[in-house]
């Protein structure tokens, strides 16, 4: 079977089974609900484009040379719904309102970590790397601790073309995950500066400035926290990894960042495979090496930095997913790629179901390390971890 056709077979079926973690996930909280009333209550919510209205709002007036004031009609889409199920209105808005926005954050994140678990994984070949291998997570820790401890109110008013004055302001959510959002691209990009000499990158001193850099970063964030005080709640949570409290608005924003940045990975999946074999082989075969390992770093380092802005450090999803992965559809990138990082969202909206199913709510990153960690052992007693 062609790799793609492979692909295809692997994603459709693992696809499969995260809608119906989904359904399940949704189904299930302090208020018990029919999975069948989950799936009628999400295709109520959809809405397609139904034509154009026109609002009392508009835009002016305008003062345009020779013409005077000119007022322009404000249009707004109309939107209609194709579903009309009876749906009781209090499951409605628990599952839109409430879990679906949770569990779709959950969904984008364990793809976005798994995705570049993967790639980390082959490119250091090595089925012991993660994202966090090149400081991301680390940095991530860094940004959102300081913003947490340190706190910065920003709120200024901007003149926008056609529009006026615009109120703009970013509250205290919106900034740790923005913080966090650069530290972890700094963390990154310094780990690539300090392994770059004369423009290459060997994969060992890469490694190597990567694990100076998370000891140096470990150490910031220890030291924040004794400076926390009264917040060191917020900052021991946020560094356990969360889902809770998550809105649509970061399901958009993560919607938008995450799947472009795996196409990008995807494209280099075929060269990836050829890295499998060796710097120089790879050279040979007419790869630009250089280039592909700026591109795949750069990808990986924003597509986990867009991960963990909003949900903190979750571990163990990028590396224990992709290795059990490799383990059922083979090496090959081409098909390993989009499977894994199907499964890594399948894998923690599971995940994040127990962690808030009990009787107290735990972060999910308590969950994804319990199952990790022994994983993680047993990668080190039963198999050599060299190399892919």
């Amino acid at each position: 079977m062609r790799p793609w056709l492979r692909s295809a077979v692997w994603s459709a079926a693992v696809a499969a089974l995260l809608a119906v973690v989904i359904v399940v996930s949704a189904a299930i909280g302090p208020v018990r609900i029919p999975p069948e009333t989950v799936v009628k209550s999400v295709l109520d919510a959809l809405a397609v484009p139904a034509g154009i209205e026109a609002n009392a709002g508009g835009v002016g007036p305008l003062p345009l040379p020779g013409v005077g004031p000119l007022t322009l009609p404000g249009l707004d889409l109309a939107f209609a719904s194709p579903f009309a199920f009876p749906v009781d209105s209090v499951h409605q808005r628990i599952v839109v309102g409430v879990r679906l926005p949770r569990i779709l954050l959950g969904a984008l994140v364990g793809f976005a970590l798994a995705a570049a678990g993967t790639v980390m994984q082959g490119f250091f070949r090595n089925p012991m790397a993660d994202p966090s291998i090149i400081g991301v997570s680390s940095g991530a820790a860094v940004g959102a601790v300081a913003f947490i401890v340190f706190p910065l109110a920003f709120s200024a008013t901007v003149a926008v073309p056609l529009l006026g004055p615009v109120d703009v302001a970013l509250s205290r959510g919106a900034g740790t995950s923005l913080a966090a959002f650069a530290g972890a691209l700094v963390a990154a990009f310094g780990v690539y500066a300090i392994a770059t000499r004369h423009g290459r990158t060997p994969v060992a001193t890469l490694l190597l400035a990567g694990v100076a850099v998370q000891t140096f970063l470990g150490a910031v964030v220890s030291y924040l926290q004794l400076q926390a005080g009264e917040s060191l709640r917020q900052v021991v949570a946020w560094l356990m990894g969360h889902l809770s409290g998550a809105a649509w608005s970061e399901v958009a924003i993560t919607a938008v960042v995450v799947p472009p940045l795996f196409f990008v990975l995807l494209a280099y999946a075929r060269d990836l495979n050829v890295l499998l074999l060796g710097e120089e082989e790879a050279r040979g075969l007419g790869i630009a090496v250089e280039r592909t390992k700026r591109v795949l770093l750069a990808a990986s380092a924003l597509v986990t930095a867009a991960g963990v802005a909003f949900a903190g450090v979750i571990g163990f999803v990028g590396l224990i997913v992709p290795h059990m992965l490799r383990l059922v559809v083979g090496p090959d990138h081409r098909v390993l790629l989009p499977t894994a990082a199907l499964a890594g969202g399948t894998f923690l909206v599971a995940a994040d179901t127990v962690a808030r199913s009990g009787a107290a709510e735990y972060p999910v990153g308590i969950v994804t390390a319990a199952v990790g960690a022994p994983f993680f052992v047993y990668l080190l007693v039963t198999r050599e971890v060299t190399e892919l």
